[in-house]
C-alpha cells in the first residue's frame, strides 16, 4: 500500500522531532491550564512518588516537577527512603487519592525490591492514574472507552500522526509486548484502523514480518535490535528504546544510522519519544482535573 507520506528518490529519512512536538503540546496544555484557573479557579495538581535514590529516577522526577510548574500546575513530590515498606507507600498513595488538590498521581518506577509494583499501582484511584497503568484504565483502553491512556504509547501515536494523519489500513508492527508500551500502543493503533501485528521474543521470522510494516514501533530494550535491512522503504519507525552503553551514551532499539537510510520517517534517541512521554503526562493531569470537576476535556493536539 502506498502511503501518503512516502517519499521518492531520497536516501535519508526525515527525523520526527519529538522535542519540538512536545514543546507545542506543553504550550497547548499551559494555555488550557490558564483558562481552567481563570474561568473555574482550578489549578491541576500532579503528585509524584519517588522511593529511594536511583539517580535516573531523581532526574526524571525533577524534570516532571519543573515542566508541571512551567505549565501552570501544582507539583507535589513525595520522596520516601529506599528502605520504605510497602505499607508506607500504600498509605501515601491512599492519602493522595483523598486529596482534592491532587488530580494526578504518578509512582516512579522501578520500586525497591521489597515493594510490589502491581500492588501499589492497584491502589491508585483510576481517575488519578495519569500513567494509565491501573487495571481499570487498561481495561477501558481495550474496550475502546474513555480513560487515561499510558503516556509513552500516546506519545508514539502523536508522533506517527505528525507525519501521517490517516493511518487507516496501514500495517503496523509492534515489537515488544509489555503492559507499559507494547500492548497499549497496539490498542491505540487498532483505534486508528491499522492492521496490527504484535511481535516478541518468541516470534519466528521477525525480520520478514518487520519488512512488511508501514509503521514499526520498537520497544524491546535492546540496543540496535532492529536492523536497517529489516525496514521497509518509506516506513515510519518509532524507537521507544532508551539503552545506556558502557560509554554512557544513549541508544535506541533501532540501528538508527542504517534504518534512517531506508525509512521515510524515524524518531531519534534521545529527542524522540522521551519528550512526548512527559508532555502526555501533563496532558493526562489536565484531562483528569477536568473530568474530576465535570468539565469539558480540551483537545490538546
Amino acid at each position: 500500500m502506498q502511503m501518503a507520506h512516502e517519499k521518492q528518490n531520497e536516501t535519508e529519512a526525515e527525523i520526527i522531532d519529538g522535542k519540538s512536538l512536545a514543546k507545542q503540546l506543553r504550550e497547548s496544555i499551559a494555555h488550557h491550564v490558564s483558562v481552567l484557573v481563570e474561568d473555574h479557579k482550578i489549578m491541576p495538581g500532579l503528585a509524584v512518588v519517588l522511593v529511594g535514590d536511583d539517580p535516573a529516577s531523581q532526574v526524571y522526577v525533577a524534570s516532571k516537577k519543573k515542566m508541571a510548574e512551567q505549565a501552570g500546575m501544582r507539583s507535589f513530590v513525595h520522596i520516601l527512603p529506599k528502605t520504605a515498606s510497602q505499607d508506607e507507600v500504600l498509605k501515601l498513595v491512599k492519602s493522595l487519592n483523598a486529596q482534592k488538590k491532587v488530580n494526578g498521581i504518578l509512582v516512579q518506577l522501578p520500586l525497591p525490591k521489597q515493594i510490589d509494583a502491581d500492588t501499589v499501582l492497584k491502589e491508585i484511584d483510576p481517575a488519578k492514574d495519569i500513567d494509565g497503568l491501573t487495571i481499570t484504565n487498561m481495561g477501558r483502553l481495550m474496550a475502546g472507552l474513555p480513560g487515561l491512556v499510558p503516556c509513552t504509547p500516546l506519545g508514539c501515536i502523536m508522533l506517527i500522526k505528525e507525519v501521517e494523519k490517516n493511518l487507516t489500513g496501514l500495517h503496523a508492527v509492534v515489537i515488544g509486548r509489555s503492559s507499559l508500551v507494547g500492548k497499549p500502543v497496539a490498542q491505540l493503533l487498532l483505534r486508528e484502523n491499522c492492521t496490527v501485528t504484535m511481535c516478541h521474543s518468541r516470534t519466528q521470522n521477525l525480520p520478514h514480518i518487520v519488512r512488511e510494516a508501514d509503521i514499526v514501533v520498537a520497544a524491546v530494550g535492546k540496543s540496535a535490535f532492529v536492523k536497517g535491512d529489516w525496514v521497509k522503504p518509506g516506513a515510519i519507525v518509532i524507537d521507544v528504546g532508551i539503552n545506556r552503553g558502557e560509554d554512557g551514551k544513549l541508544s535506541g532499539d533501532v540501528d538508527f544510522e542504517a534504518a534512517s537510510k531506508v525509512a521515510g520517517y524515524i524518531t531519534p534517541v534521545p529527542g524522540g519519544v522521551g519528550p512526548m512521554t512527559v508532555a502526555c503526562l501533563l496532558g493526562n493531569t489536565l484531562i483528569a482535573a477536568c473530568r474530576q470537576n465535570e468539565l469539558t476535556v480540551p483537545h490538546l493536539s
